[in-house]
């Protein structure tokens, strides 16, 4: 059977690196931007300025997002998904149901991206075409967040005050409309994390025997024998 020559393989070849340095230069434009938008607004903000700012050219941004508002709503959705993935796995690391939540809250509100989404889903009322990408980071929200809420209650044994798919649900939209409010309030991310987990109030219960159970693994000891001393 003959073998490919070099020459056959190398169109190949090329096509795959031309897709890794599309998939990067993407990848730049958006953080390039997400982090001028953020500290500029839209308005204020040009597709030539981006680009500069990206070592890019403005083509470049036409090419794979058509129009300023679009690559505004890409990155404001790709920011808040970020967020939220870190704030589950820095959730996941707390004891208690209460510290879980608090710890939740504490990331979302903590970073500007809640508010940056916030401004890309008022921008699609303008721009119906842009919608579906919002919704569908809406979506993720939802899901990825039940996926994180239910694992925990699964591997903890806490149990729900709510359906997990409804707690998952209520958080994000607790925490959207809480951002909006606070955004025209001019109220600190403190404020707006205090607000938060006022709306929220206690999500799951924890064993009863949880609290002894964590003592002891934190102190890393046995109980002790409330008897006499053995004697050899």
């Amino acid at each position: 059977m003959k073998r490919a020559s070099t020459r056959d393989r190398d169109p190949k070849h090329t096509v795959r690196a031309t897709r890794t340095a599309g998939r990067q230069m993407r990848s730049r434009l958006l953080d390039t931007a997400s982090s001028l938008f953020k500290e500029q607004g839209l308005a204020a903000v040009s597709i030539v300025a981006i680009a500069a700012a990206a070592d890019a050219f403005p083509s470049q941004i036409t090419y794979y997002f058509r129009t300023k508002e679009a690559l505004f709503v890409e990155a404001a959705c790709r920011d808040v998904l970020y967020v939220a993935r870190a704030a589950e796995q820095h959730a996941g690391k707390q004891l208690s149901p209460s510290d879980y939540t608090r710890a939740l809250v504490d990331s979302v509100m903590g970073a500007d991206a809640v508010g940056f989404f916030v401004e890309a889903m008022t921008l699609t009322r303008r721009r119906q075409d842009l919608a579906p990408l919002v919704e569908r980071t809406v979506e993720r929200l939802h899901a990825e967040g039940l996926r994180a809420y239910a694992a925990e209650m699964a591997a903890r044994g806490w149990q729900s005050r709510l359906d997990p798919e409804i707690s998952a649900r209520r958080f994000w939209t607790i925490a959207i409309g809480v951002t909006l409010e606070g955004q025209a309030m001019g109220r600190s991310p403190d404020d707006l994390a205090a607000e938060m987990l006022r709306l929220l109030g206690p999500q799951a219960d924890a064993p009863a025997d949880a609290a002894r159970l964590r003592l002891v693994t934190a102190g890393n000891s046995a109980p002790r024998d409330s008897g006499k001393e053995k004697q050899p």
